[in-house]
């Protein structure tokens, strides 16, 4: 920084990880750091962080149907349908089943759940032919989907995990094979909830989103890289001087608070806020709440 100025930085979610590799790389530069849904496993690879994460999925999947119990059967009839007749929305995204399910990523905010929900109430309408998707349904879920205002965000999403020589290899997609209670076709096929999934980017998507196809070959040689470098310095972490503090939201679908908590105690000094009043997005549905209560934390005041 010129002239001895340094800032206060504020990290959510992926924010969070850059907050944390500052710490690590210019500590200097911070007068403090405010972390919230947001401190990142700092040796882990992607497959360790997606093998925590979907079981947190289906966790969701499960409260979502206890919610909503009709939805259960609504969910499979799309399913269904979609597995027949495979359609091409009106943007020219391309909802399979796997994109359906996909729809989970809204499970990790705190209206998520009921925006499912109503998704899901008004799937179809009724035509001389037999029932169809609705226009509606159609433009909502494309809206989810769809990565065509913010297409970095698909092609480095799985790279942030990228540490060291390993690739990260499609990870969301292989460690999915691991978890069979996803099967779409199995669920289908007996009488089991279909499970939503969310916060995983997968190659199949720059097939299905017209926005992502012409990132593809991209996608793949960020996919087979590695050379990455390590983005931590845990030797500086643990001799950190710089005011932090965190809040960790303990079933955060998009950031494992088991992860977030050993990275919590390797970082010196940082203090931690554990609460299961919010979903990933605290920081933005709680007003000041969070906010405050991390400041306040990084002050000695809380």
């Amino acid at each position: 920084m010129t002239g001895g100025a340094s800032w206060t930085v504020l990290g959510q979610s992926f924010g969070g990880f850059c907050a944390t590799h500052y710490l690590s790389a210019a500590p200097e530069g911070l007068a403090a750091a405010l972390i919230t849904g947001g401190l990142p496993a700092l040796d882990g690879h992607a497959d360790d962080v997606y093998r925590a994460t979907y079981p947190r999925m289906a966790r969701k999947s499960i409260a979502h149907y206890a919610r909503y119990p009709q939805d259960i059967e609504r969910a499979r009839r799309v399913a269904a349908h979609l597995a027949e007749h495979e359609p091409v929305l009106n943007g020219g995204y391309r909802l399979t089943v796997p994109a359906f399910q996909s729809l989970g990523i809204l499970l990790g905010t705190g209206d998520g759940s009921h925006r499912l929900h109503y998704l899901l109430e008004d799937a179809f309408v009724r035509t001389a032919s037999g029932p169809v998707l609705s226009d509606a349904f159609q433009e909502n879920v494309q809206t989810v989907l769809s990565y065509a205002g913010n297409p970095l965000y698909a092609l480095l999403h799985e790279a942030i995990y990228g540490q060291g020589e390993r690739p990260t290899a499609w990870s969301a997609e292989r460690v999915r094979a691991e978890f069979p209670q996803f099967d779409a076709d199995k669920a289908l096929a007996g009488d089991e909830p279909l499970l939503f999934t969310g916060e995983a980017v997968q190659r199949w998507m720059f097939d299905c989103d017209p926005a992502l196809r012409p990132l593809r070959e991209t996608a793949d040689l960020l996919a087979e890289r590695t050379d990455w470098p390590r983005l931590y310095d845990q030797d500086r972490l643990a001799a950190n001087e710089v005011p932090a503090a965190a809040s960790v939201y303990h079933d955060d679908m998009y950031v494992d608070a088991g992860h977030a908590l050993r990275t919590a105690r390797a970082i010196r000094g940082l203090r931690t806020w554990v609460t299961d009043e919010f979903e990933h997005d605290g920081l933005r549905v709680s007003g000041p709440r969070v906010l405050d209560r991390l400041l306040a934390l990084a002050r000695g005041e809380a």
